[in-house]
């Protein structure tokens, strides 16, 4: 893993301590079990949850409320010691085969190496848009906090509070943007060693099951998809709609630093890279600038 470098140490904690404070969230109220229930608990008065892998099943969860722009986040524990073939997914996404949807995936891997975060965006139900990092930390000894920022301009994975990747909408140069369909919130843990360690070459160890991954603090400051009225709604500037502030339109100049510190450190796919891929014909995002 790449050693830090180009980032001041000032810097980086103010903006951990940012996005890592408390957010008090209730998983009775806000989220539902869509599958394998039986295999997860919801512990600590509704605050805390946790999500089990084993031989039997693996499980998800999902919001009860769906949303069109604003921000939600999540402190994420994962899956300790070896976690290979497992896939803990933390994700918004609409439903149908023109789906939209905006992703963090963690892919496990055996004891000693380091974790992959995996993001990708689909619109009209296209993906094919991945982008893979390694942490900066060890994802299993503590809650780390993992935010989606979506709004009228631009989508912005951060992770403590620190951004890793800008999708921002150029719709009107035929680039689809989410924009017209309310996403549910999602995460779910789940077997995955056909693909997602080494290309499947590391598989599940099952003696080490149950595998748990732990949840905490989920919050929603967003916009209530109440249907097609809400494109409009929620994208008109108004100081409810705080995301339509021009100080959400952009990365400020110490954001996009942070940025490029991550990337340059501990970016290990990029699809706008990937020429070989795409047979030289590179999605159209590649030339615009994402920041």
């Amino acid at each position: 893993m790449a050693s830090p470098r180009g980032l001041s140490l000032a810097l980086f904690i103010s903006a951990v301590a940012l996005y890592t404070r408390s957010v008090e969230a209730n998983f009775y109220g806000s989220m539902y079990f869509t599958w394998s229930g039986d295999y997860s608990w919801i512990t600590n008065g509704g605050n805390d949850l946790q999500l089990v892998l084993d031989q039997t099943s693996g499980c998800g969860i999902q919001s009860k409320q769906s949303y069109l722009y604003g921000i939600v986040e999540m402190l994420i524990k994962l899956v300790p010691g070896n976690s290979s073939g497992t896939v803990t997914a933390y994700y918004m996404s609409s439903t149908g085969d023109k789906h939209d949807e905006i992703d963090f995936e963690f892919l496990g891997n055996i004891s000693g190496k380091p974790y992959i975060i995996h993001t990708n965006i689909f619109t009209l139900g296209i993906g094919n848009r991945e982008q893979q990092f390694y942490p900066w930390f060890d994802p299993t000894a503590d809650y780390h906090n993992y935010t989606i920022h979506w709004n009228p301009t631009e989508v912005v994975w951060y992770v403590d509070g620190l951004p890793i990747r800008v999708f921002r909408n150029y719709q009107s140069e035929g680039i689809p943007y989410p924009n017209q369909q309310g996403m549910n919130v999602y995460s779910s843990l789940w077997n995955a060693d056909n693909w997602a360690t080494r290309g499947a070459l590391d598989k599940i160890e099952w003696n080490s099951s149950p595998f748990i991954a732990r949840y905490r603090s989920f919050t929603a400051r967003a916009c209530h998809w109440n249907g097609p009225v809400s494109i409009w709604q929620c994208a008109s500037q108004s100081a409810d709609n705080w995301w339509t502030a021009p100080t959400y339109s952009q990365l400020s100049y110490a954001k996009q630093g942070q940025m490029q510190w991550v990337r340059d450190n501990y970016m290990i796919y990029d699809y706008c890279k990937d020429t070989n891929r795409f047979n030289g014909q590179m999605p159209p995002e590649c030339y615009k600038p994402q920041s």
